[in-house]
């Protein structure tokens, strides 16, 4: 997988997605400011980046900012730049801002819903008319930037709540874009697929137990968690070997995929572990057998005895 994917490889076979992902897109084009919105983990950074790269801006500068990483008293430095000496421990020389970086392109503010509430005035003055000036005065700057906003929070319910401005939720609200959790598409099959390619394991494939249990997790990661749990499954793999199982899975994350996350999913534990039960107590404990008769390895019922606590 390039590192730059394009929007519909990020898509995949979700419809839902590709269509807001194709809004975003025109929205962009058309100097219409994007705001992605999504659980933490569902990629936004990365659709950022396909958003900029299929537009006229493409191979002009990229600049991302997270504005829950950056120090409250430094924010404003960061984004507007500085003047020497415009305050104690400023750089000589000063600094262009991200703001001036991204001129031509495409500035991306991530978590823009924690930006502080002293900072969101100034952002919106310099979103209206397109201009910037450095901290500690200097000549303004014209800007020529494409916008993407990206937040985990409810920026709605945070205007209510008197920590976001209204007008600025609006100058930023052009063209919403909803990111779908993983545990809500469609396709986590074919995104497994796409990221195992990344991955360097092009032949290599979930066989169908794990392929069960991944589709029943919640992924509180998203797709974040799912590119680490295959990028560690794929380093556990001996030479040659054409299927994760869960044999290779650590054992920290087959606790939280076997854990009951609700009454139901207790059940459904319960009722595989009285399967597994009363299947030795046919074959006389002998696992062999018993491991046939239930579809699984010798390997992956000696696993589940141990997770499940049977004697």
């Amino acid at each position: 997988m390039p590192a730059r994917p394009d929007l519909a490889n990020l898509a995949g076979d979700d419809a839902r997605l590709a269509r807001a992902l194709k809004i975003g897109a025109r929205a962009l084009a058309a100097d219409v400011p994007v705001l992605l919105r999504g659980e933490t983990g569902t990629g936004k950074e990365v659709v950022a980046r396909a958003l900029h790269d299929a537009g006229e801006r493409a191979g002009k500068p990229f600049v991302a900012v997270n504005c829950a990483a950056i120090p409250e008293g430094l924010i404003e430095s960061e984004l507007f730049g500085y003047r020497e000496g415009a305050f104690t421990g400023s750089r000589k020389g000063g600094m262009v801002g991200r703001f001036q970086q991204a001129n031509g392109g495409t500035l991306f503010l991530d978590e823009i819903g924690d930006m502080p509430v002293a900072l969101q005035a100034r952002l919106l003055r310099v979103l209206q008319e397109r201009h910037v000036a450095p901290l500690g005065g200097g000549d303004e700057v014209a800007l020529d930037i494409a916008l993407i906003c990206a937040t985990h929070r409810d920026l709605g319910q945070q205007v209510r709540d008197g920590h976001f401005r209204e007008d600025l939720y609006y100058r930023l609200n052009g063209a919403g874009v909803r990111l779908p959790a993983l545990r809500e598409r469609s396709d986590i099959r074919a995104l497994t697929r796409q990221l195992l390619d990344s991955l360097g394991a092009a032949g290599v494939a979930l066989d169908n137990e794990t392929e069960k249990l991944f589709a029943g997790y919640g992924w509180p990661g998203n797709i974040r968690q799912l590119q680490m749990v295959l990028k560690t499954a794929v380093a556990l793999l001996e030479p040659e070997e054409p299927a994760i199982t869960t044999d290779h899975l650590t054992d920290d994350f087959l606790d939280e995929l076997l854990a009951p996350a609700s009454a139901a999913a207790g059940s459904l534990r319960e009722a595989e572990l009285a399967q597994i039960r009363d299947t030795l107590e046919r074959h006389q404990g002998n696992v062999s057998a018993a491991a046939s008769a239930l579809g699984i390895s010798r390997a992956t019922l000696y696993r589940k005895l141990k997770q499940l606590d049977t004697p």
